[in-house]
């Protein structure tokens, strides 16, 4: 077994994610010279770290770019076994992945690719694994190998690449990902896995790992594993992964996914409705309480099992079992999605999302914020502006009051985040508010989290909406069934097409009322645009690749609706710091789930006291700001601090402060659907132009300066020899580092109708889409800009907006005729767009479709398990300490010499504006008289 012997060469790696691991020479017994690190720390599994090491080509040897020698050294867990999974990229989504196990004495090898958040596919690209040498010893198995054609990939249409570069100074980022389970039966190549129990990201550095011998140590390589072939084969369900079998030792056969099993018989196929709503999150359960209301009959369709115990859920860990509470219902188990989705993340979407019921208001951290009614007069166009909203947000508060003290003792545990970040804060001027009580004011002021919690537990939409709702004869909710499309004649919606998604949904076809029923689709940023492309509509390439996959089931080409849908895609622009401070107190609400500390779960059982009321991982603190770019345009910052380590960073004394920037920014991405009818990110709306790269970077430097009002926090990450410059210039702009899973914009309310021109709007300001009688979408696919802040309580209110116009309509024939004749364009378009363009979603993507009786059991879902990638936590147990809710926050800093102005920070670009690797930051220009710090709230 090799080890590393000497430390030539230690590299202490800089700006982003990775760094943190030490790498240096090793030579294995091949002779081959390796890049090499340890990774993983305590938190990788089995006896030992893990190493990987790299070779790659002389950057003047040609032919061999798409190509590497790696060494792998994976620790052995002996009671169970493992497995060890390499990421071609930073992300553990959409990228190719490389796996290998133990079956006896052999290192077993398969190239997977996971879609979403799902178990990976076999991977059905080129790429080939070449075994050097092996060996196995009683605590590791090790493997040098050579892998071709692995720095790009295409599954199914979807490609991505990570080619190494040839810049000095370039790192290449690598995921990781290590189970406590062998697969299912390790001789076979495509054998199912299980779970993984930690991830993390490193870099090498790639210039050290370029060797002249490269082109004679490949001739050392022995063809052992290629990638599967595809046999074109899918299904018609939308939650199908298609067919694919293997060439090579492994003796990969066929897998194909299927949809859970059909009930003998449809029983709603003699049943009509007046509504048939698509998705039980932030949009469809007010809409189907509000239309229920009026007498309307109304059927709620949700993908997903019941989540809260209210509704029948059984998702629970040990210590709940005896209480109808499930892990939903617990505020301070609510960052479990992260470690263990099984069952609650949609598999058929690249990146986070919540399939069950409540969707996204299920699964969030439960931050709920009244609009700041500059988003909609931003945003949205004419009927809903703030003065249009006022009514419908303050019903929507009405229904849903927030908490800023979860406990009913009223009292907030291990306050001292808040206290280390909200003090700085104070001390540079900053201005201490309770949020929802002034929601306009949103720049230089931080609050105290305000969430949607009632009596220690969740509360939201399925608490309220959803009970007075189901009190009602005239409305039914069915779990657990897809809708895959609606039926259309034309123009004219006749009803939805279901399947079953898990055990106990529905197939078949439902009907609405003829002649006056109406279908809204109510299933999120993708799970919306999903159902309209394999309902033919969409833009041309989108509905080409959905009628390739699914043939005479797809509607004829003469009846598609050609419409931007799954163009304008926003999402928060999630970057992040990582600080230290002394004060720091850590719970570890990850070991919270399966092993409480004893007096933390009886004070939640008993009287809903204790930190499990709050929101894990103790989310302490959330300020604003605005930033005027030279464009004219006033960008949002959002800034979310919670207690945990991220990046690398292990310490109990850790906080990780994301920066979130919102409304105003321009940058867009796209979504469209592959092959195998998964939902990707083909576009990434992240700083797409130089003017959103500068908001982002002028807030982290007035946020370092504030910060330094405490001379007792120290930024860790990024590293105090890092510029603002740099540190950007290194942070990967993809969903796994840059997402703050709040999608929108993807199917864009407008008055340009998409039918008509260059129309970017997908639907119309009564949310009914463009070219059809009776169908509507209402989600936070329509907003058309992103919000300040955390958007669920927005879409709810967007929900009750809608249901007073769509109530109002008279269904007849639509005015636009359905074929445009200038179709949208079915490629990237330039992803930056003028202001006004952009749209939110729940602080979890809102759930999709489902259905079946409310009651449905969950036991037996066919939801896969996730592979996610987010970094090593350190962690650690201790008794919350009480502090009275009430005290207001006081500090010993002195006061700021100068405070920020009540006005927007103004910000100037260099002339050839902001280049994120030129160094150059741009500098407040003038600051106007300001507010003193307020030690309390107001």
């Amino acid at each position: 077994m090799g080890k590393i012997v000497s430390l030539a060469g230690v590299v202490a790696l800089g700006a982003s994610a990775v760094w943190g691991q030490t790498f240096e020479t090793f030579t294995d017994g091949n002779g081959i010279e390796f890049w090499q690190c340890e990774f993983g720390g305590a938190g990788v599994v089995g006896d030992g770290d893990a190493q990987f090491g790299l070779a790659l080509p002389a950057t003047a040897q040609t032919g061999f770019e798409e190509e590497y020698i790696g060494h792998l050294v994976v620790p052995k867990v002996k009671s169970t076994g493992t497995w060890m999974g390499i990421s071609h990229e930073s992300s553990m989504t959409s990228a190719l992945l490389l796996l290998s196990w133990l079956d006896g004495a052999d290192v077993m090898t398969s190239f997977r690719y996971a879609s979403g958040y799902t178990s990976p596919d076999i991977y059905t690209g080129n790429a080939t694994l070449t075994k050097i040498s092996q060996s196995v010893n009683a605590t590791h198995f090790e493997m040098t190998y050579r892998c071709e054609s692995c720095w790009s990939w295409d599954q199914d249409g979807v490609a991505g690449s990570q080619v190494p570069a040839t810049t000095s100074g370039a790192a290449q980022l690598i995921g990781w990902a290590q189970a406590t389970q062998a697969p299912t039966t390790p001789g076979d190549t495509d054998s199912a896995i299980k779970q993984h129990a930690d991830d993390g990201i490193f870099g090498a550095v790639v210039a050290s790992a370029r060797k002249s011998a490269y082109t004679s140590w490949v001739s050392l390589a022995t063809a052992t594993s290629t990638a599967a072939q595809a046999t074109g084969t899918s299904t018609n369900s939308s939650n199908s992964t298609g067919s694919a079998s293997a060439s090579g030792t492994g003796g990969v056969t066929a897998a194909t996914a299927t949809a859970a099993a059909c009930p003998n018989e449809n029983a709603m196929a003699s049943t009509t409705w007046d509504y048939i709503i698509v998705g039980a999150g932030a949009g469809g359960i007010p809409l189907a309480d509000r239309l229920s209301e009026q007498g309307a009959s109304v059927l709620l369709i949700e993908k997903g099992p019941p989540s809260s115990g209210r509704w029948g859920g059984t998702m629970k860990p040990d210590w709940l079992i005896g209480t109808n509470l499930t892990r939903f219902d617990v505020p301070g188990l609510d960052n479990e999605i992260w470690k263990d989705s099984e069952g609650i993340a949609c598999e058929d979407y690249s990146v986070m999302a919540g399939c069950v019921l409540g969707g996204g208001t299920a699964v969030n951290a439960g931050l709920w914020w009244k609009a700041n009614p500059v988003d909609f007069d931003y945003n949205f166009p004419a009927g809903w502006k703030s003065g249009d909203m006022a009514a419908a947000v303050d019903r929507v508060f009405e229904r849903i009051p927030f908490t800023d003290v979860p406990p009913t003792n009223g009292v907030l545990y291990k306050p001292q985040g808040y206290e280390v970040v909200g003090g700085a804060l104070a001390a540079a001027g900053w201005q201490n508010v309770t949020a929802d009580d002034v929601p306009a004011k949103k720049n230089f002021t931080f609050s105290h989290p305000n969430e949607m919690f009632s009596h220690g537990e969740r509360g939201g939409p399925m608490a309220t909406y959803l009970v007075t709702a189901n009190e009602r004869k005239n409305f039914k909710l069915i779990t657990n069934t897809t809708v895959s499309r609606v039926v259309r004649d034309g123009s004219r919606i006749t009803g939805v097409e279901v399947e079953a998604f898990l055990e106990g949904g529905l197939c078949g076809i439902i009907n609405v009322t003829p002649g006056t029923g109406k279908v809204i689709l109510s299933a999120g940023a993708f799970g919306t645009p999903k159902i309209l492309f394999r309902s033919g509509i969409g833009p041309q390439d989108q509905l080409e690749t959905v009628k390739d996959a699914e043939s005479s089931a797809m509607i004829e080409s003469s009846h598609w609706i050609n419409l931007p849908v799954g163009h304008n895609l926003d999402d928060h622009v999630n970057t992040d710091l990582v600080l230290t401070h002394p004060k720091i107190s850590f719970y570890d609400f990850y070991a919270a789930y399966t092993n409480p500390i004893p007096s933390d779960a009886d004070q939640y059982i008993a009287n809903r006291t204790g930190i499990l009321t709050q929101s894990a991982p103790n989310l302490s603190v959330l300020f604003w700001q605005e930033i005027l770019g030279d464009d004219g345009i006033t960008r949002q910052l959002q800034y979310t601090a919670r207690v945990e380590s991220g990046h690398d960073i292990e310490s109990n004394k850790s906080m990780v402060i994301s920066q979130y920037l919102g409304r105003g920014a321009t940058s867009r991405g796209r979504t469209t659907i592959t092959a195998s009818l998964d939902m990707v990110v083909s576009t990434v709306p992240y700083l797409n132009n130089a003017h959103d790269t500068a908001a982002v970077a002028a807030g982290i430097e007035s946020l370092k300066a504030a910060l330094a009002m405490d001379p007792k926090i120290q930024i860790m990450y990024p590293a105090a020899n890092t510029s603002t410059a740099d540190f950007l210039a290194d942070y990967p702009l993809t969903t796994a580092s840059r997402s703050a899973n709040h999608w929108m914009g993807s199917c864009k309310m407008g008055l340009d109708s998409g039918l008509v021109g260059n129309g970017t709007a997908v639907v119309d300001t009564d949310t009914k889409v463009y070219g059809t009688d009776n169908l509507f979408v209402v989600d936070a696919s329509i907003f058309p800009g992103m919000t300040s802040t955390n958007p669920s309580a927005l879409i709810v209110a967007a929900a009750e907006r809608a249901s007073e116009l769509i109530a109002k309509i008279k269904v007849g024939k639509s005015s636009l005729v359905a074929n445009s004749t200038v179709p949208y364009p079915t490629g990237n378009t330039n992803s930056t767009l003028p202001q006004g363009a952009g749209s939110p979603s729940g602080s979890a993507v809102p759930s999709g479709t489902a259905i079946f009786d409310s009651a449905a059991s969950n036991a037996t879902s066919r939801c896969t398990k996730q592979i996610t990638l987010t970094g090593s936590r350190t962690s650690s147990s201790s008794l919350a300490t009480e502090f009275p809710a009430s005290s207001s926050l006081t500090t010993a800093f002195p006061t700021a010499t100068s405070t920020p102005s009540t006005s927007h920070a103004s910000f100037s670009l260099p002339s050839t504006g902001y280049q994120a690797t030129n160094g150059t930051l741009p500098y407040p220009t003038a600051t106007t008289s300001s507010p003193s710090g307020s030690s309390g709230r107001e």
